[in-house]
């Protein structure tokens, strides 16, 4: 890949300890970039850090933790040089009735994925504004058309997607590009762990049939890296993600549709339950934070 405008440069990728992070952390060295983990759990980002072929750099950070970024900005800045490239990748979900949700693990979804985000790009801006660079916003299909069960994820992946287009108007003249990843399902720790739930379970199960398909991390990973690249405003996972964009508005009326048919017979078998954290990633999080100075 010697001829990709990522060689020698530094690329920052949040949430990296495994999944679509881990993976893009390979594609991203693969061309020649220089990687900036960043993230929880120091040993599994240590342990992706050793298995990438050229140089990284791991820092263990809250993103929602301004001072931690700034710290960890400068620290990746003096080990790795100016950051070329941000992929704001961190994320965390749960899932159950919003009436019943803890308020805590619910507040916590939206600082991590949206508060998050932004306090990333605070941090990074800087270095962007220096090498014209580029930030890559992860979001999802819950960005384009939300779902029952999961109201702090919706709402912070469609927070995710409004804050990436105000930056981008903001940051145009400043020659830094921002992005926007559109993601389905994808091969992760997160998304298996909400298939145990049966409410979760079916609800994927009530989607169109190309829209229930699960992408590999890898695959994710090529096409996010490919537009930052090309330095693209838009990026689907799958390409056919795209075809939402024009009808979304029509989503929620075929959503209420199914979750009014649907959702009485779950809660008749008591499957409409609290998940609490999904996924290694979220639990971890839910240990880091616990751990932060000031909570319990």
């Amino acid at each position: 890949m010697s001829g990709s405008p990522l060689v020698h440069r530094t690329v920052v990728v949040t949430g990296a300890a495994r999944g679509i992070g881990a993976a893009l952390a390979h594609a991203f060295a693969a061309r020649g970039a220089r990687i900036a983990l960043l993230g929880h759990e120091k040993p599994a980002l240590d342990a992706v850090a050793a298995s990438l072929p050229g140089p990284a750099s791991v820092l263990e950070a809250d993103v929602t933790d301004p001072e931690a970024l700034t710290a960890a900005a400068e620290q990746v800045r003096a080990a790795l040089g100016p950051v070329s490239a941000v992929v704001a990748n961190a994320g965390v979900a749960e899932g159950g009735p919003f009436l019943s949700s803890d308020p805590a693990t619910w507040r916590r979804v939206i600082d991590v994925n949206l508060v998050g985000s932004a306090q990333t790009a605070r941090a990074f801006l800087p270095d962007l504004i220096t090498t014209s660079g580029h930030f890559l916003q992860v979001a999802s299909l819950a960005s384009l058309g939300a779902s029952p069960l999961m109201s702090a994820y919706c709402a912070s992946k469609a927070g995710v997607e409004a804050f990436a287009h105000s930056l981008r108007a903001e940051v145009a003249h400043h020659g830094v590009s921002v992005g926007i990843a559109y993601l389905n399902w994808i091969d992760t720790d997160m998304v298996r762990d909400a298939d145990r739930y049966a409410v979760l379970r079916e609800l994927r199960a009530h989607m169109p049939p190309p829209a229930r398909r699960v992408h590999s991390p890898q695959r994710a990973a090529f096409l996010l890296t490919r537009a930052v690249e090309r330095r693209r405003t838009a990026v689907y996972v799958p390409a056919w993600l795209r075809l939402v964009q024009p009808v979304r508005a029509a989503l929620p009326p075929v959503v209420l549709r199914v979750a009014r048919r649907t959702l009485p017979r779950l809660e008749a078998d008591a499957a409409v339950l609290d998940t609490g954290p999904l996924g290694a990633g979220g639990l971890a999080d839910r240990a880091a934070h616990r751990r932060a100075p000031g909570r319990t």
